[in-house]
C-alpha cells in the first residue's frame, strides 16, 4: 500500500514561511536567490500549489532562520506556548533572556 503524498503544505506553515519572508523585507524573488531556488517555486510553494521536496524545505526555512524539528506529540503545548511567549516578547520589544523556570528566592536550594 502506497503512501498518500500530501497535496500541498499545511497552511500555518506556509503562513509561517511567508509572514517570516515579509518581516525580513525579501521579496520572493530574494528569497529564492538565497535558497537557490527560481521565483515562481518560491510563489507556488507559497500558495499551495507546490509540494517542496524535503531538502528544498529544509532549505528554505533555514535561509529563513527557522527550522523544522519533530517533537513528541505530549509536548506539542508546551512547545506552543514558548513560541507564543516569544512572539510576544518580541512584539513588547523584550530582548532579554530569561530563565525558562523562575527560581523562588525563599526555598532553601533556591
Amino acid at each position: 500500500m502506497r503512501p498518500t503524498r500530501l497535496q500541498r503544505l499545511p497552511d500555518d506553515l506556509r503562513q509561517e514561511m511567508r509572514a517570516q519572508r515579509k518581516a525580513k523585507g525579501w521579496s520572493q524573488q530574494e528569497l529564492a536567490q538565497k535558497a537557490g531556488l527560481a521565483q515562481r517555486h518560491i510563489s507556488g510553494i507559497e500558495t499551495g500549489k507546490i509540494v517542496p521536496r524535503y531538502d528544498t524545505l529544509l532549505d528554505i526555512l533555514r535561509v529563513l532562520d527557522r527550522d523544522l524539528i519533530l517533537i513528541p506529540r505530549e509536548l506539542l503545548s508546551a512547545v506552543q506556548g514558548l513560541i507564543r511567549d516569544h512572539r510576544n516578547r518580541a512584539v513588547h520589544g523584550q530582548t532579554e533572556e530569561r530563565p525558562l523556570y523562575a527560581v523562588d528566592e525563599d526555598t532553601p536550594n533556591g
